[in-house]
């Protein structure tokens, strides 16, 4: 990643947003903007903990690999979305998980030590970072429910359910980021070679409709009768 010197307006991030605006000229002076290209690390697995990162711009991917350099991928980031938190524990001084940018981008860094210092000072910063990662441990035990015990057909459909409300959608009705094939695959712990089949049998029968990396759901309510059956 390079350091970018100069302005950059971050005052959108979830730090900014949360934090008193008297505390804003701390941010100013302690964060870091870095720019990141599209496949580079932001941080990996295993590497010491030295901060949080605020997406400012561009979409990442929160992954996990295991042996076979297997992949399954925990969550996407976009703008004002929060990565590198996972790392924040009093067990352990490591990266837990890796994020990898999917396209080219800008984070806002802030050090561990400060982090916790805006935390003490700013009660709602505290509070809504709180609610955040409660919201975020519900999605991820979620997710391992579902991975667990739900149909591959089933975690399709909730993988693009999920994309959608993510990223939204673009005049044309398809989800804003085109999300990879391989990618829905390593979200959704199952094969790339299945997950093909289905997106292309779903777009036969008007589930969905693509065009070329980009996926719109015309029948949103076809994908629910699978989450739940």
């Amino acid at each position: 990643m390079k350091l970018i010197k100069g302005e950059c307006d971050t005052s959108r991030t979830f730090i900014y947003q949360h934090c008193l605006r008297e505390w804003w000229p701390a941010i100013d002076s302690n964060r870091k903007i870095y720019q990141f290209k599209k496949g580079e690390k932001i941080f990996a697995e295993g590497d010491n903990v030295e901060g949080v990162f605020f997406m400012v711009k561009g979409v990442s991917k929160v992954h996990k690999y295991w042996k076979d350099d297997k992949e399954l991928i925990i969550r996407f980031a976009r703008e004002n979305d929060i990565i590198g938190h996972r790392g924040l524990s009093t067990r352990s001084t490591v990266y837990p998980v890796t994020a990898t940018a999917l396209t080219d981008g800008i984070v806002c860094f802030i050090s561990l030590d400060f982090f916790k210092m805006s935390l003490r000072v700013n009660t709602d910063f505290s509070y809504s970072f709180l609610m955040f990662f409660a919201d975020e441990l519900h999605l991820s035990e979620q997710r391992m429910r579902d991975l667990a015990h739900m149909p591959v057909k089933g975690r399709v459909a909730q993988a693009l359910i999920n994309l959608e409300k993510k990223f939204s959608t673009d005049a044309d009705g398809f989800i804003s980021y085109a999300v990879s094939r391989q990618d829905i695959a390593a979200y959704t712990g199952a094969a790339y070679e299945t997950v093909y089949k289905i997106l292309t049998e779903w777009t036969e029968t008007g589930i969905i409709k693509t065009d070329s990396k980009k996926i719109a759901v015309i029948n949103p309510s076809a994908l629910s009768e699978m989450i739940s059956a």
